[in-house]
């Protein structure tokens, strides 16, 4: 067999190369290994190289840690920007408000910006468009403000739909406002809204989100921005037999020597977009944290996030169509057309979940609000 060419490495001498060279291109990580493995041989990797080498890890990452504790102190910054900001913002919201509640109805005024033109060319697709819009329900000529406005944001966003239950929405037909308010001690809190209506009590209901912005000694290289880490909702005074949180279930039971039947009520919890106002406590011991708590509150963080920076400046926008929440059509260009999954007649596919810090695609903590 001819020798390779100078400057390439010949596979089948890899092991060879390995014990004479120390850092040659054989070194490399098995394909197979996940995030974990590779973490682990990576650590592993360091330690084998020669002890001068390994000095000069040691001082790059001890420049790192001081590298990320100006990071934190930049974040520190940006969070006292956005309140600074948002004082600015306030006055804007305020008329939004208004006019969605119907308070103020706005003179007749033109678009400042140029409308892009209809990119509905396929007959077909018009036809169902008209087949659809056919089917809404007409909103009176007098009506006041914009009716369901916030109802419709809600249902144009894939996370926040999935929240929202059918018998939610005639509830979260009365919200009228979603604020924020930002906090002196490095957390905002959420203010919904709500008109007068027939299952709570309440004018608003609050949920605050407490962020971190510092370097955790224990891990300090795992820091990439300002991240939430505990959340706190409100009691929300239900109108009687109108909490939208639990279902009422009757059940008949039969008496084993009478044979007497009796029926028992009680009420369960029930899936609803107000279980967002009671989230788990997270524990001083966050290993004690069960599973499932973890992910609701996983996705409960990135649902606080993602309010705070698109849903609250960009509501209209979600409204009308100009931001399009596309999580769903990204989920499907990671599948190949032409392969299938594979599982029992018996078994159904996997079901798609909310995707959180906790779950398969990371929310950034250090998004912009108003990107």
């Amino acid at each position: 067999m001819d020798a390779p060419a100078e400057g390439n490495v010949d596979p089948e001498s890899c092991n060879e190369i390995e014990d004479e060279k120390s850092g040659s291109d054989c070194q490399s990580m098995p394909a197979y290994m996940n995030s974990v493995l590779r973490r682990q041989y990576l650590q592993e990797m360091v330690k084998t190289l020669p002890a001068p080498v390994q000095n000069r890890i040691v001082f790059l990452k001890n420049l790192q840690l001081e590298h990320l504790k100006i990071e934190a102190e930049f974040f520190e910054e940006v969070y006292k920007l956005e309140q600074k900001y948002q004082v600015q913002y306030q006055p804007l919201f305020d008329k939004r408000r208004e006019i969605i509640e119907g308070k103020v109805d706005p003179a007749e005024e033109k678009p400042k910006w140029k409308e892009p033109e209809p990119s509905t060319d396929n007959e077909a697709d018009a036809e169902q468009f008209r087949e659809a819009l056919s089917s809404l329900k007409s909103i009176p000529k007098d009506a006041k403000g914009i009716p369901g406005f916030w109802l419709t944001v809600f249902r144009n966003t894939a996370i926040l739909s999935e929240m929202v239950q059918p018998h939610d929405e005639p509830a979260i037909r009365k919200l009228i406002d979603i604020s924020i308010k930002y906090d002196d001690g490095h957390s905002y809190t959420l203010e919904f809204h709500f008109d007068k209506n027939e299952y709570f009590s309440n004018s608003v209901l609050t949920k605050q989100y407490v962020l971190k912005s510092t370097v955790d000694p224990e891990d300090p290289f795992a820091f990439e921005g300002p991240e939430i880490y505990k959340c706190t909702g409100c009691t929300i005074n239900w109108e009687k037999k109108m909490n939208l949180t639990v279902k009422t279930i009757r059940k008949k039971q039969k008496h084993k020597e009478r044979g007497a039947v009796r029926t028992i009520v009680k009420q369960v919890p029930t899936d609803s977009f107000f279980n967002f106002f009671s989230p788990p406590e997270v524990p001083t011991d966050q290993e004690e944290i069960d599973d499932d708590s973890q992910q609701i509150l996983a996705t409960d963080f990135e649902i606080g996030h993602f309010l705070r920076a698109r849903i609250i400046p960009k509501a209209v926008l979600y409204y009308t169509g100009d931001i399009v929440d596309d999580e769903d059509d990204e989920d499907e260009e990671e599948f190949d057309e032409n392969e299938e999954d594979e599982y029992d007649d018996d078994d159904a596919p996997p079901a798609k979940g909310p995707k959180g810090p906790g779950g398969n695609k990371k929310q950034s903590p250090n998004d912009c609000p108003n990107q």
